[in-house]
C-alpha cells in the first residue's frame, strides 16, 4: 500500500545538527535522487553508503513514497535533497518516518531562478511565480551541490573529514573541466542558432549558463500537459525559427515531442537526462557523463549532424 504525502514544498533549509553516530563502518546517506547519489558515492567513495529514494529512469515530480521508503530514510544517518520545491513529497515522508537527522539541501548557495508555473501542480496557483528546481543542471551549480556535499559528510563524520575534503576538491577539479568543455563546444555554434526543443521546462540554469535558449511544450513540472493552443503555437515558432531539433528526456512520455517533431520536420535529436541518470549500462550513469552525454546530443544537432 502506498503512502499519500501530496505535493507540498519542501522548506526544510541547511540543518547541519549534531553528528550522528557512525554505522558500523560506513556513513549511511539517503538522498532524494540519483544525481545526488552519484555526487555521495564521487565524493565519499567506500566511506559511506549512498542510496535513492527516486531511482534512475525515473521523475522526481511524480514519485510516490513507499512505506519501504520512510523504513529506509528512518534508519538513515544523513538526508540530503536537492530544495527549491523538487522533492514536494519529502517533508511529509520525513515526517512519517520519524527521522531527525541532519538534512541537507545541496542546492544552498545557488542563485535563485524563478519560473512562471503554469499549471499550479506545484504550487496550486496557476501562473504563480515559483522557485526552478532544476539547478544542478549548470555545472557551476553542479560545483555548489558539490562542495555542500562536501561539508556535509565532514560535519557528519569527523573523522573522516580529511578524506572527503581530499576527494572533494579532485571531484571538484572533474567539474570545473566538464564546464570549460561545454563551454567549449558552445562556442563552436552561434549564439543566435543555439535554439532547441525539449520535453519540459528543465534546463533553465544551463540556458543562461552556457547561452542556449530552450523552448518546452509542458511546463514546470512532468506532470503537465501542455495544451493544444500552447503546442500549436510552439509548432509555428519552430517552423518561423527554423529550430533544428528536439530532444526527448528519460523520465517523461516521449509522444508529444515525437509529435512536434513529425509536424514541423525538425529532427528528433536524442534523449536527455536532465532529472535522472540511467542504469549503469547506459549513456549517462554519472553526473559528469550526464552531462557530456547531453552536449554532445545538442552540440550534433545544432550543427545539423
Amino acid at each position: 500500500m502506498r503512502l499519500s504525502f501530496g505535493s507540498t514544498s519542501v522548506a526544510l533549509g541547511l540543518l547541519l545538527l549534531a553528528p550522528p553516530a557512525m554505522a558500523a563502518d560506513q556513513l549511511k546517506v539517503v538522498t532524494s535522487f540519483t544525481i545526488l547519489q552519484d555526487m555521495v558515492k564521487e565524493i565519499g567513495s567506500n566511506h559511506v553508503e549512498a542510496s535513492t529514494l527516486v531511482g534512475t529512469d525515473s521523475d522526481p515530480h511524480a514519485f510516490e513514497p513507499t512505506p519501504n521508503d520512510a523504513k529506509n530514510l528512518a534508519a538513515a544517518d544523513l538526508v540530503i535533497v536537492s530544495g527549491r520545491g523538487l522533492e514536494g513529497w519529502m517533508d511529509r515522508l520525513i515526517m512519517a518516518s520519524g527521522y531527525k537527522g541532519p538534512i541537507v539541501i545541496a542546492s544552498t548557495g545557488v542563485p535563485e531562478r524563478t519560473m512562471v508555473d503554469e499549471e499550479g501542480e506545484d504550487s496550486g496557483e496557476p501562473g504563480k511565480v515559483i522557485p526552478d528546481p532544476h539547478a544542478w543542471n549548470s555545472v557551476p551549480n553542479g560545483k555548489i551541490y558539490a562542495t555542500n556535499i562536501i561539508a556535509a559528510l565532514s560535519k557528519a563524520d569527523p573523522a573522516d573529514a580529511a578524506y572527503y575534503q581530499k576527494a572533494g576538491e579532485k571531484y571538484l577539479q572533474q567539474l570545473t573541466d566538464l564546464d570549460n568543455w561545454v563551454r567549449q563546444e558552445f562556442a563552436t555554434i552561434p549564439k543566435d542558432e543555439r535554439k532547441l526543443i525539449t520535453s519540459h521546462d528543465a534546463l533553465g540554469y544551463f540556458a543562461d549558463a552556457y547561452g542556449l535558449q530552450f523552448l518546452a511544450p509542458a511546463g514546470l513540472s512532468t506532470e503537465s500537459e501542455a495544451s493544444a493552443q500552447d503546442v500549436a503555437k510552439l509548432i509555428q515558432q519552430i517552423k518561423a525559427e527554423k529550430i533544428k531539433a528536439v530532444f526527448v528526456e528519460n523520465s517523461m512520455n516521449q509522444l508529444l515531442v515525437k509529435q512536434i517533431a513529425d509536424e514541423t520536420g525538425a529532427k528528433i535529436g536524442g534523449t536527455l537526462y536532465v532529472e535522472s541518470l540511467s542504469k549503469g549500462d547506459g549513456p549517462a550513469p554519472t553526473y559528469v557523463k550526464m552531462v557530456r552525454h547531453n552536449v554532445t546530443l545538442m552540440v550534433a544537432a545544432l550543427h545539423g549532424q
